[in-house]
């Protein structure tokens, strides 16, 4: 049920996106963008699709305007979502479910299912690390379907090197080839690296800038928000009762 409910709610979370842009007058662009990060794992997702997407002038303000909202979306999440979840009876494992289907990032996953007991973060880590492995499909998918429309439906999709290493990466990992030293390395390395991504955006782009943009994008990810929200709750209330 979590497999399914998170593959359904990332591909319906990036179809909304893209349908309301275009209700909102924003460009479809965006929608993709803004759905996949809000489906998979925020700012992370959000730098991943940003660089199969075409590159356009608004393309960088586009960016840094969805990880900024994408993160606060997350951090008001992680203090409410727990809250909700005990509030209507909840079980451990539907909460678990519910905050690793629905919170944005993977550390404000972790640290609302952990705030209510040790199997709940346990199952919400491990449905939001289902969510994450989305990434690569969809990244993939979308390399693939910008370059034929790019190419008039002819032209040969590159392949991402970045989701290559990271499919052999997760490979390698799941096979227990990697030393944990490796793996804690490599992910210290890779903390460095967002930040880095983050801040090399941030200094090019001006809250002036976003601000101009107005409120639909703001709420266009806030509808992506509440999209995920309603189908993760609606999944666990049919497929997972108590």
């Amino acid at each position: 049920m979590p497999i399914a409910m998170v593959v359904t709610g990332v591909i319906s979370t990036i179809t909304f996106g893209a349908l309301a842009a275009r209700a909102l007058g924003l460009k479809r662009d965006f929608g993709i963008l803004s759905g996949g990060a809000v489906g998979i794992c925020g700012a992370s997702a959000a730098l991943a699709i940003a660089s199969v997407l075409p590159k356009t002038p608004e393309a960088e303000r586009d960016t840094i305007l969805t990880v900024v909202v994408v993160t606060a979306l997350s951090t008001l999440a992680m203090i409410l979502y727990p809250l909700f979840a005990v509030a209507i009876g909840f079980s451990h494992e539907q909460s678990g479910i519910f905050l690793g289907g629905t919170i944005h990032d993977v550390a404000q996953v972790v640290g609302a299912g952990y705030s209510i007991s040790q199997q709940t973060g346990d199952i919400a880590t491990y449905v939001k690390l289902l969510r994450v492995t989305m990434l690569l499909p969809v990244v993939f998918t979308l390399a693939l379907f910008m370059a034929r429309g790019a190419g008039g439906g002819a032209a040969k999709a590159p392949i991402p090197m970045f989701l290559v290493a990271f499919a052999a990466l997760v490979a390698l990992n799941s096979l227990g080839w990697l030393p944990k030293l490796a793996t804690d390395s490599a992910a210290e390395v890779s903390r460095w690296c967002l930040a880095m991504a983050i801040a090399a955006l941030g200094m090019k782009t001006s809250f002036k800038s976003l601000i101009v943009v107005g409120w639909r994008p703001v709420g266009l990810m806030v509808a992506e928000t509440a999209w995920i929200g309603g189908f993760v709750l609606c999944a666990i209330l049919a497929f997972h009762p108590k």
